[in-house]
């Protein structure tokens, strides 16, 4: 079986195209006929978005952390090969909804994820704070840590299909006026869909379609970490909490997680 998903990138602007299928091996990422494991994508670029490429740079591909945050929260680890055309994934409805909906239909068995916590701990990445802590189930926390009262600043996953679906998966991307500027200069955000994004300026908090809730920056949040995470094997067995995420710093506090024994592999 295979399902399409098709739409145009925040970034770049460009149509895209991607193929769900399924397959007898570990999670794929193939790109214009390349294909390679996405435990074994390399992290090139954290600025707004996470870039991925295969290590012998035969393509890069960025804003893939929506598409991944759906497949961790639906378990597939194995058994699944996304195949696109182009240098971006699609921003579609913003969050992952879409991709849930999607990667569903395939009706791949979950399976457990590559990592899990080996022991509690503790990494901070400039003013990022994460927390590890083992744990029999997956848990994942983060705290946006704003100065605006009109968000809330927690949100929680409790390793359910059903509860990312209904909550975390719905949550769009965001961005803050003050940072409209630089995000500007870089020659990314060439498509904004306004169903899709959600402007938090000074005064007024701008958006269309279905209603803003003050906690979905926070969960939006939860979902860019959840995608992070996936290159990396997890969400892992355990809990894990994220003081002031942002893309640089999981990468960050994941490489050193993994370099310092607080996140191993788990065997599936």
């Amino acid at each position: 079986m295979v399902v399409i998903v098709e739409g145009v990138g925040l970034h770049t602007g460009l149509p895209v195209r991607v193929q769900c299928t399924q397959s007898d091996d570990d999670a794929r990422l193939s790109v214009c006929g390349k294909t390679v494991r996405i435990l074994d994508l390399v992290v090139v670029s954290t600025e707004w978005r996470t870039e991925v490429a295969s290590m012998e740079h035969h393509f890069r591909v960025c804003t893939v952390e929506h598409a991944f945050a759906a497949c961790a929260a639906l378990g597939l680890h194995r058994g699944i090969t996304l195949s696109m055309d182009g240098s971006e994934m699609p921003i579609l409805d913003g969050g992952s909804s879409v991709w849930c909906d999607a990667l569903g239909q395939l009706n791949i068995p979950p399976a457990w994820p590559r990592a899990r916590v080996a022991r509690s701990g503790i990494i901070d990445v400039g003013s990022s704070h994460y927390e590890f802590e083992p744990f029999e189930g997956v848990e994942v926390e983060v705290d946006l840590v704003s100065s605006d009262s009109r968000l809330s600043r927690h949100a929680r996953w409790d390793g359910g299909e059903t509860d990312f679906r209904q909550r975390i998966a719905p949550a769009r991307t965001f961005a803050f006026e003050r940072d409209i500027e630089s995000i500007l200069e870089l020659g990314l955000a060439r498509h904004v869909p306004r169903t899709s994004v959600v402007l938090i300026r000074e005064h007024s908090i701008d958006f269309e379609g279905r209603s803003f809730e003050s906690d979905e920056p926070a969960r939006h949040k939860l979902l860019d970490l959840m995608g992070d995470m996936y290159l990396h094997g997890g969400p892992p067995l355990g809990r894990v909490r994220a003081r002031r995420p942002g893309h640089r710093a999981n990468m960050a506090a994941l490489l050193r997680a993994r370099a310092e024994g607080l996140l191993v592999e788990h065997p599936t």
